[in-house]
């Protein structure tokens, strides 16, 4: 069943260890249940690594998130302050539109630790 209302995808590239407190803080505090992690390695332009030669890289954390694009603005905002994106090397993000997406729930299941 596709989802009848417009959603926007809100990409993070954070440094490594970030994505996961902040997929959590999604989920529980924001209620958002389309939240996706997976895994990349590069260099910034502006880091110490870049300088020491070619093959060096450091891993990132990548998260998608997509959330109703009204509230789209609202949800960058705050994904911005609360990943810390505005300090040095914290990250980048960006947000574009889909032309449709599948609703989502997820089961009430018990709380893992």
């Amino acid at each position: 069943m596709l989802n009848t209302e417009p959603q926007k995808i809100i990409t993070c590239i954070l440094p490594k260890g970030r994505a996961q407190p902040l997929a959590k803080h999604l989920t529980k505090e924001r209620g958002l249940t389309t939240v996706d992690i997976h895994y990349a390695r590069g260099v910034g332009r502006i880091t110490p690594l870049r300088h020491r030669g070619i093959g060096e890289t450091s891993e990132r954390e990548i998260l998608t998130v997509a959330v109703p694009a009204e509230e789209a603005d609202a949800h960058f905002e705050h994904i911005y302050a609360f990943a810390e994106i505005n300090r040095p090397h914290g990250g980048l993000m960006f947000m574009h539109g889909t032309r449709s997406s599948t609703h989502f729930r997820l089961p009430e299941l018990p709380e893992e630790d």
